[in-house]
């Protein structure tokens, strides 16, 4: 028995020493913004490498303690990360022996007296722990990180030489996730300077942007109706597990709803992995999904692992799924459905957990209709479908966008804008936007060039009119829905809402009747207006004769309820 211990102690050692250096290659160079993806990625070489079902590195501060990063088996109990770091760290307190180092092989029956107490006990009955060791490393004289590495299904014994070869691996691990947080700080000090320096060089500064104030979503702008419908169905799913699909056209901020999701959701302490399924050719998308054996083709002289691996018990977020090609959806939906995969050119299955937030401009319905989408996996993805508005449905963000371009770009570009004219502002909201932020921000840099002065001033090019629809035949379906709505709407003097009126004859909601209106273009004319019809209450482009007039120095209010 005890030669048995022997060799596997002496193959755990093995496998350590091949992990400190593999680690050490890996995270020394590796910048700050990609440390949070490869510390995931250590945790389950480090379970991998000496066959324990938990790993976490544990983030000690003034204000708490947190899970840096968490890694455990499928078949282990799920926990609380951040109260489970909280436990540990407890533990660590109360237990450490030699250099404060926590070596426990059995457990309940080992734990030491002053750290059996029954809320530690219930913790190890809902945790399954059954052997622990948690290393403390202290920088600059003070704990600042843990790893603790666990078993649930089994006792163990723990040799000195293998709990050495970990502290080394804690090191790594520690120094890795200090510089990320040493270089995030820094990044945020030369923000604080540039922003003060710049506000102390001006007599005037321009106005602050009021972002949105709901918790989570710092990085979104804007306070209209329509997007804060979009934001209340993210706060609704946020918590949950479940696969969200976002809607919505190129430009309109679906990569920073899914940041949001992850950063709101339990899974925020793991990694959140970004693949864009249009940017890569058919020939790398399996293997950037599924990771590749080496040898498995030419130019495969390693083992690498896909996005999904890097982003177990995390989220994956795929951007563009409506442009992933056929033969991958399926390929994928078993992923979905099982949580199973093979890397290529291995036959050794995989398993994952990690929650799908993908997102497409395309309309996946036609899509499927079309035979270009398969349907079940459609439907597997639509758990949760969130559709973002398009810019020109919240025209009313446009001046606090504006705003927010301008104090991100215009620094770098030395320039110094304290007024946007109203003319400017409102050619920018009578804009359609066909490519909503991202064009807006383009614009904007443009007009910066063009303004050495105080005053934005836009290219006489840089808003082409929308192109007009084109002809269409009167008897399609579209134009004599377009009709029969049109006569309705007359008929009702544009009313819309009440009984007796265009929704009701119709048969109708008010808001699908709206919806219906929008996408067939029907935009009341003047002359309805001038003949005192009531108020039609669609949602179209803001006209620069209805709009108020006000100085645009500073953006509207974004206020949330």
């Amino acid at each position: 028995m005890e030669t048995s211990w022997l060799s596997f102690e002496e193959q755990w050692c093995q496998q350590a020493d091949h992990l400190i250096g593999e680690l050490s290659a890996a995270l020394i160079t590796l910048p700050g913004d990609d440390v949070g993806v490869a510390l995931h990625a250590a945790q389950q070489q480090i379970g991998e490498a000496i066959a324990v079902d938990r790993s976490t590195l544990i983030e000690f501060s003034a204000e708490t303690v947190r899970a840096a990063q968490h890694w455990a088996n499928d078949d282990v109990p799920q926990v609380d990360c951040d109260d489970h770091a909280q436990r540990l760290a407890w533990l660590l307190d109360r237990a450490g022996g030699d250099n404060g180092v926590v070596v426990l092989e059995q457990i309940p029956d080992g734990l030491p007296h002053q750290a059996a107490t029954p809320a530690m006990l219930d913790h190890v009955r809902q945790t399954g722990m059954r052997s622990v060791v948690i290393i403390p490393i202290a920088i600059g004289g003070q704990r600042a990180f843990a790893l603790a590495v666990e078993l649930v299904h089994a006792e163990r014994r723990w040799p000195p030489a293998l709990v050495a070869r970990l502290r080394l691996v804690a090191e790594i691990l520690a120094s890795a996730a200090y510089r990320s947080r040493q270089e995030e700080a820094l990044r945020y000090s030369h923000a604080e300077v540039a922003r003060l320096t710049a506000e102390l060089a001006n007599d005037a500064t321009p106005p602050a942007v009021t972002r949105t104030t709901e918790a989570g979503f710092d990085e979104i702008i804007g306070s209209s109706p329509a997007l804060k419908f979009a934001l209340e169905r993210v706060k609704e799913v946020a918590p949950t597990h479940s696969t969200v699909l976002l809607l919505g056209e190129t430009g309109t901020g679906k990569e920073l709803i899914a940041r949001a999701l992850h950063r709101q959701g339990p899974r925020q302490t793991s990694a959140l992995v970004s693949v864009n399924c249009a940017a890569l050719p058919p020939t790398l998308i399996e293997s950037e999904l599924f990771g590749h054996e080496r040898g498995a083709f030419t130019g495969a002289v390693a083992m690498r692992p896909g996005r999904f691996q890097l982003a177990h018990n995390g989220t994956l977020f795929l951007d563009e799924i409506g442009d992933l090609p056929l033969d991958l959806q399926s390929k994928l939906l078993r992923v979905l459905q099982e949580g199973e995969f093979e890397r290529i050119g291995s036959s050794h299955t995989q398993k994952v957990n990690v929650r799908i937030v993908a997102a497409t401009h395309k309309d996946l319905a036609r899509a499927v209709a079309a035979g270009e989408f398969r349907d079940d996996l459609y439907y597997r993805l639509s758990v949760f479908p969130i559709r973002l508005p398009p810019l020109r449905e919240r025209r009313e963000d446009i001046p606090a966008l504006v705003w927010f371009v301008i104090q991100k770009r215009q620094r770098a570009m030395h320039r110094w804008i304290k007024t946007v004219p109203d003319g400017v502002m409102a050619a920018l909201q009578n804009y359609s936007w066909p490519g909503n932020v991202r064009e807006l921000e383009n614009v904007i840099e443009r007009a910066l060039i063009h303004s050495p002065g105080h005053t934005l001033r836009l290219l006489d090019d840089s808003l082409e009119a929308p192109a007009s629809r084109p002809p269409e035949d009167a008897n399609t379906l579209s134009a004599v829905e377009r009709t029969h709505i049109e006569g309705v709407l007359r008929d009702c003097r544009w009313r819309i809402n009440g009984a007796g009126n265009a929704a009701e004859r119709l048969g109708l909601h008010p808001n699908t009747l709206r919806f219906r209106m929008k996408k067939l273009g029907i935009v009341r004319n003047n002359a309805a207006s001038q003949n005192g019809d009531a108020p039609c209450r669609t949602t179209t482009a803001l006209s620069s004769t209805s709009r108020p007039t006000r100085d645009s120095r500073m953006p509207g209010p974004t206020s949330w309820p």
